[in-house]
């Protein structure tokens, strides 16, 4: 898929920053196309209602119970491995496997939270926004539409925070990189 260029704008304060994503949302970009850098906390900013439920506790809850299946299996297929004579007893006592299989099920649990937060959290795919955000109050709001023909009203209605609204090349544009 090919991705356009962003568009950029600043908004003098957070309010105008909310006004111009509602009026943006109203021309039909979406809320996940919109992108809000501050460098002050938006304590009152009415955002993140588009968000949408995560499968993470599902899938952290999987890695627990695969971990907890292979704590069971390790022990108890290693005690039953061994010819030992235990007169009478069970070979495979599940107190003593518990501990174990508690530990494998923790483990996993762990192991999957870490798989999963890497996989869907931006961290390795975040691109430093450049010289963009300068002190004060001012908002950067970078929109990358999703189709070509929305680029000018899109232009239009980001006028109304910032009279210049500029089209910018994706990748690093801090002073003495390149973006090569």
């Amino acid at each position: 898929m090919n991705r356009m260029d962003p568009i950029v704008a600043t908004c003098a304060d957070p309010a105008s920053a909310q006004r111009a994503i509602k009026a943006l949302v109203s021309v039909g970009v979406k809320e996940n196309e919109i992108t809000v850098i501050s460098a002050v906390p938006l304590d009152d900013w009415d955002s993140g209602d588009h968000e949408k439920a995560s499968l993470m506790p599902w899938l952290v809850a999987l890695g627990a119970i695969l971990g907890g299946i292979s704590g069971y299996l390790l022990v108890s297929l290693t005690q039953e491995s061994y010819p030992i004579h235990t007169g009478g007893m069970p070979v495979v006592s599940l107190w003593t496997d518990g501990i174990i299989t508690y530990e494998l099920t923790m483990l996993g649990a762990i192991l999957s939270t870490l798989l999963v937060l890497f996989w869907t959290a931006p961290l390795l795919r975040w691109k430093h926004p450049g010289n963009g955000i300068v002190e004060g109050e001012k908002i950067i709001l970078e929109v990358v539409p999703a189709a070509a023909q929305l680029t000018e009203r899109i232009k239009l209605v980001l006028q109304q925070c910032d009279p210049q609204p500029q089209a910018r090349a994706p990748g690093p544009d801090i002073p003495g990189q390149s973006s090569v």
